[in-house]
């Protein structure tokens, strides 16, 4: 890789590159395929191309699976370091997950009356109707 030099802080970067190394997507591939199916925001509009530059000061949101990050870019990431070092490239503006939406173990382990294969009791119940009808 001859000729290729990191960029220095301050400077611009391709958009699939510094979600790469803010560890924001595990892989540069996946950044380019959540761009362009969408996903990316830099400052209000569509991101398109992987190939987009960013520099400080960018309004990036992002889509992912479970959750929108809205980030300020701070600087241009060299490498993809630790988290400690990926977390120093922005400013995150996310707003806080909505606990509404989050179940406890017990209530995903619950179901509603009535729904889904009846259990060893209901069956007995439902054989003991079937009986007395006959």
């Amino acid at each position: 890789m001859s000729g290729e030099t990191q960029p220095t802080s301050g400077s611009r970067q391709r958009i699939d590159k510094w979600l790469f190394f803010a560890r924001m997507v595990k892989s540069r591939s996946l950044a380019q395929s959540h761009i362009q199916s969408g996903h990316v925001r830099i400052n209000g509009e569509r991101c398109n191309h992987p190939s987009q530059m960013v520099k400080p000061g960018d309004r990036i949101e992002l889509t992912l699976e479970r959750r929108d990050v809205v980030l300020v870019m701070r600087l241009a990431g060299e490498r993809r370091g630790p988290y400690e070092e990926a977390r120093l490239l922005y400013e995150d503006l996310s707003p806080p997950p909505d606990e509404a939406k989050r179940l406890s173990p017990y209530e995903q382990a619950i179901r509603a009356t009535g729904t889904g294969r009846p259990t060893k009791k209901e069956r007995r119940a439902i054989d003991r109707l079937m009986s007395d009808e006959d």
